[in-house]
């Protein structure tokens, strides 16, 4: 695999008390989530996630349902500046949404592939700068982690437990070491935390 650039691979996911990504009523629920999100913790993670980030990585489900959010929120001057420095930053960067049915960008500035994801980052890490970040994606941040292909995780933990729901943790991942370089609690017991890959 080529890798000359040095550019790392980072991916940021929320997760309830019991490693859960979304709730029991399947991938639209985010319910336990909705109190956490707007929190000042929450915020500056968002910010933190695509500061040095130059290409977001999405699946098709992410890139619709983002498509009917950000937009809006980049051009509403009553947003919080925090909301629209990330929504400005996710309309104009480099945009690489995974999907098998998709025949359009379904943005600007936007690629489809039908690749696999650990295939797409190493070809983006051999060209162009800047951190590639996987955008809340679930089913493009398993493989990579099973293919030990991420550098960084961007990490919300929710003081709640879903009891059912997706996990991001599956069994049978490869062992890794991890570095704990930022964490912060909020009122509300949300924590904000970035590990990086210790190799």
């Amino acid at each position: 695999m080529t890798d000359s650039t040095g550019r790392r691979v980072t991916a940021n996911l929320s997760l309830s008390l019991d490693g859960r990504y979304h709730g029991p009523g399947g991938p639209n629920d985010f319910s336990m989530f909705a109190p956490y999100v707007t929190s000042e913790v929450a915020r500056g993670q968002l910010t933190r996630i695509w500061e040095g980030a130059t290409t977001a990585l999405l699946g098709r489900i992410n890139a619709e349902g983002f498509l009917g959010y950000w937009p809006t929120v980049a051009e509403d001057e009553n947003a919080d500046p925090r909301d629209r420095g990330y929504a400005k930053w996710l309309v104009d960067t480099e945009k690489v949404v995974f999907s098998s049915t998709l025949t359009e960008a379904p943005w600007e500035h936007t690629r489809v592939v039908n690749a696999p994801a650990a295939d797409v980052v190493a070809e983006l890490k051999a060209t162009g700068e800047g951190d590639i970040l996987v955008n809340s994606c679930p089913s493009v941040i398993k493989p990579l982690l099973a293919a030990d292909l991420l550098d960084r995780l961007y990490l919300m933990i929710f003081p709640e437990i879903a009891g059912d729901g997706q996990r991001l943790f599956d069994d049978g991942l490869p062992a890794s070491k991890w570095k704990l370089t930022h964490q912060e609690t909020g009122e509300l017991g949300e924590i904000a935390m970035v590990y990086d890959r210790v190799r």
